[in-house]
């Protein structure tokens, strides 16, 4: 009997797939069977550590190199992935910056940056991708959330916007899509190491104050969200819709 988390055979696109979040998504996904494309804006062509990640799996790669700040760029990405003869039967939006300023002072270049990439992007590329999957009447898209689409955070307005935004979207989405057979979820990170998280990490302060909340007693890691996004992915998750699954070591449940 096939294993309903068996993804073999099965295209994944993975943006934001060169580090962190992203890389460890698509290692997972290609290690329940799913052959990656991969995207980042600095993606390399060959022999980036995600492309060995998912060879070493058995599966194919494929990187794409796309700046989600250039609305044009993202635009043809959708387009190209969208006219393909094999059709995109999962996609996990996980690209995304952060700019840290009091709202006092936070520039409007970095608020119309972090609105483009961590939000319009997502949007115009799963408006691509998804037309294909309602036609097809199948598919999985799952987007990175934050638990800033729960809570306001500090110095972060725009990616705190953009968040909770995500947390509208995939609700909307799948308002629309699942009668279509559709699924459209969420994950929501709790404060993972990464790159995002360094300037936290690196403030004494902060970071103490961060895990004496957090029940786990840990800051999680990249893998963490892997069985999340392999199970969200997957046939095990088909009567689940609209849903913002945090994976944050009991955060929010505090």
């Amino acid at each position: 009997m096939t294993s309903p988390f068996d993804l073999t055979g099965k295209l994944a696109v993975v943006t934001g797939a060169r580090r962190g979040i992203g890389r460890a998504m698509a290692r997972a996904l290609a290690g329940a069977g799913a052959d990656i494309i991969g995207v980042s804006a600095t993606l390399e062509d060959t022999g980036s550590d995600v492309e060995k990640d998912v060879l070493a799996a058995g599966r194919t790669f494929e990187a794409i190199r796309t700046d989600f700040a250039d609305p044009h760029a993202v635009r043809d990405l959708g387009d190209n992935l969208a006219a393909r003869r094999r059709p995109v039967d999962i996609l996990v939006n996980n690209a995304g910056t952060i700019r840290r300023a009091p709202a006092t002072h936070h520039p409007d270049d970095d608020w119309a940056t972090v609105l483009q990439i961590n939000l319009t992007a997502q949007f115009t590329l799963t408006r691509a991708i998804g037309t294909t999957m309602v036609a097809r009447g199948s598919g999985k898209v799952i987007f990175t959330a934050s638990l800033l689409s729960f809570q306001g955070g500090i110095t972060v307005p725009g990616y705190t916007a953009a968040k909770h935004g995500i947390a509208g979207l995939t609700k909307a989405l799948a308002n629309e899509w699942a009668p279509h057979g559709v699924n459209v979820n969420a994950l929501a990170p709790g404060y993972i190491a990464t790159d995002n998280t360094r300037a936290l990490q690196d403030d004494p302060t902060r970071s103490t104050a961060i895990l004496q909340r957090i029940p786990a007693g840990r800051w999680g890691d990249a893998d963490d969200l892997a069985g999340a996004t392999v199970f969200l992915a997957s046939d095990a998750a088909a009567y689940i819709h609209g849903t913002v699954l945090p994976v944050d070591g009991g955060w929010l449940g505090r």
